[in-house]
């Protein structure tokens, strides 16, 4: 992947604090890659939203994915 031109964003420390604990333990190496990842994930799918409702295995990919980043149990 090409070098993408990076810019700077503030943002409330409370909210990177939440962060860097999630982050403990995973593949991420900084609050910067991880909310890059997390965009660009949501930018994806709204870019792929057909305006139709989620199909049971979307729905399922979606659940398992907010699993994995504890948002679910």
């Amino acid at each position: 992947m090409a070098t993408e031109k990076q810019v700077k964003i503030d943002l409330p420390a409370s909210i990177v604090e939440k962060i860097k604990k999630r982050i403990e333990g995973t593949g991420f190496d900084s609050v910067s890659s991880y909310i890059a990842y997390v965009l660009d994930e949501m930018l994806n799918d709204t870019d792929n939203d057909s305006g139709d409702k989620f199909s049971e295995e979307d729905e399922k990919k979606v659940k398992e994915r907010l699993r994995a980043l504890g948002y679910m149990d």
